[in-house]
This record gives C-alpha cells, sequence and structure tokens, in this order.
C-alpha cells in the first residue's frame, strides 16, 4: 500500500455509502492521531485501538443524526505521496467557511487548521473533513 491514509479516508467514506455504523481500520500512529482529532471535532463517535497479533486495528464508530445522516458529508486527501501539499501559518484554508477542518501535520502534532492559526504555525494538510 503507497498511501494508508488515504485508504483510511475510503474506507471511512465508503463505510458512510453502505450506512455502516463502525469501521475497521489497520492501526498506525498518524492513522490514530488523525482519528483523535475527528472524534474532538465531533465528525465521529468514538475511537478504539484494539490489539493483534499482527500491528492492531482501529474501530471507529460513525456518527449518524435521527434523520439517519452522517456528520461527514465529504472527507479529501490533500496532500499525497506523490505531491505533498504544505502551507504556510498565513496561508492555511478555510474548508467550507469555517464549517469543515483542515487536518494537517506541524511540528507541534497532528492538528485541525483552526490550532494551527492560534499556534501560528504551518504545516502539510493531510486531509480535508466537512
Amino acid at each position: 500500500m503507497t498511501d494508508p491514509i488515504a485508504d483510511m479516508l475510503t474506507r471511512i467514506r465508503n463505510a458512510i455509502l453502505a450506512r455502516k455504523a463502525k469501521v475497521l481500520i489497520p492501526a498506525s500512529t498518524i492513522k490514530s492521531r488523525i482519528a483523535d482529532v475527528l472524534l474532538s471535532e465531533g465528525f465521529i463517535s468514538a475511537v478504539q485501538l484494539q490489539e493483534d497479533e499482527l500491528q492492531g486495528v482501529i474501530s471507529i464508530d460513525l456518527r449518524y443524526d435521527g434523520q439517519n445522516r452522517n456528520a461527514i458529508e465529504g472527507i479529501r486527501r490533500a496532500s499525497r505521496p506523490g505531491q505533498r501539499y504544505y502551507v504556510h501559518k498565513d496561508k492555511l484554508p478555510r474548508i467550507r467557511s469555517g464549517l469543515g477542518v483542515a487536518i494537517l501535520t506541524t511540528s507541534k502534532g497532528v492538528m485541525t487548521d483552526r490550532e494551527a492559526r492560534k499556534h501560528g504555525i504551518g504545516g502539510e494538510i493531510l486531509c480535508e473533513v466537512w
């Protein structure tokens, strides 16, 4: 697999389209940090790391409202292994006029665009969620 983050986002997107309540993703540190950011922003309802004999599995519970609509309307990979997308602190994007978030990796860890703006740092934009 050349892009595990894109695989994670595709698994989430496919689980939403299939109206699944839970999605299982092979674990890694960066994917765990992205899942934690999604949880803190309210896009998903729960994250659990399950150990197995290989690398572990991240179990993500998707969040739906009373009308069976998902909290995640769209999720898109921004930076790819073949073309990285770095931004300066002054050029941090606003996703859907602030209704969505850009998840980026910085020197201070994985965070949203709002947190990066607050800390005054830029970094690599991993994905956009709205």
